[in-house]
């Protein structure tokens, strides 16, 4: 693969592949590669593997700091699923549009191993529902992303393959427009080389629902309770009492939400959350 990429792909400055630690009795593959002699391959190691988003992002930094006239980071999977065409074929895309997410998408039939199809279009349909755009393959890891937006993946959180699935779900927030590439739909040997941990990967994609769910869910209990305590405490249902316990209960669960969602949900991300929030709040 390496040397059909040398070979075929143009218009490239570098070939980033990273050791993200988990192959550690396939060094010599490394060692390898090293040893091409090709000045645009560069090779990351890490001690122990860090999960797929931590070795996206390492790559990541390396090219920004490297590169830093690069128009886009291309990413390819290394378990064979993702052949030079398809590749040259979302470059072609990104060509004729620079500013946005080219992700190369495979169609999903009956002959694709189940664990590559677990929560594909539960997730497709979330995805569209949070970003008002159509995206069939969320699991993709054919990927070619703007420059622009790779300065912002970087700081994100998660460092599995949360990672990914986050950089969907955010684009439209940085008003990078997700676009499809049809690929070949290549699984070697039922895709036994995918790390994808069906159970805890899963879980740890949709957390950011979970989450979000969860502190609806405290913040009610929160506005309910305090709304029903005052109440008692007041020992009546006038009008003004009624406005009261509404307005306090209200304010509070407000604070309980906010904090869970900034702290919690999204890591401490935005700028100016609080006032966007308070001004929400008011209306």
């Amino acid at each position: 693969m390496v040397h059909e990429l040398l070979n075929n792909v143009i218009n490239f400055d570098a070939l980033v592949l990273v050791d993200d630690g988990s192959a550690v009795t396939n060094q010599a593959v490394f060692k390898e590669l090293e040893e091409i002699g090709d000045q645009r391959i560069h090779v990351l190691h890490h001690q122990h593997n860090e999960g797929k988003g931590a070795a996206l992002k390492n790559g990541f930094r390396y090219i920004r700091n490297y590169f830093p006239e690069i128009e886009g980071i291309a990413t390819m999977d290394s378990d064979g699923q993702h052949t030079v065409g398809a590749l040259s074929s979302c470059m072609e895309k990104f060509e004729e549009n620079p500013t946005d997410l080219i992700i190369g998408v495979r169609k999903f039939t009956n002959e694709i191993p189940a664990r590559s199809q677990f929560g594909n279009v539960l997730t497709s349909k979330l995805v569209k529902l949070l970003t008002h755009q159509n995206i069939s393959d969320t699991q993709t890891g054919l990927r070619i992303i703007p420059h622009q937006y790779v300065d912002q993946l970087i700081e994100f959180p998660g460092d599995r393959f949360e990672f990914e699935f986050d950089m969907l779900l955010q684009a439209r927030k940085y008003d990078v427009k997700v676009i499809e590439q049809p690929i070949p739909t290549i699984y070697l040997d039922g895709n036994k080389s995918s790390h994808f941990r069906v159970v805890r990967d899963s879980l740890a994609i949709y957390a950011r629902f979970f989450k979000f769910a969860g502190s609806g869910i405290i913040s009610f209990i929160v506005d309910i309770a305090l709304f029903e305590g005052i109440i008692l405490l007041m020992g009546n249902h006038v009008l003004d009492s009624i406005i009261l316990a509404t307005v306090i209960s209200r304010a509070l669960s407000a604070v309980v939400n906010y904090t869970l969602n900034h702290r919690v949900v999204f890591n401490g991300g935005g700028r100016q959350t609080f006032i966007k929030y308070g001004a929400l709040f008011i209306v």
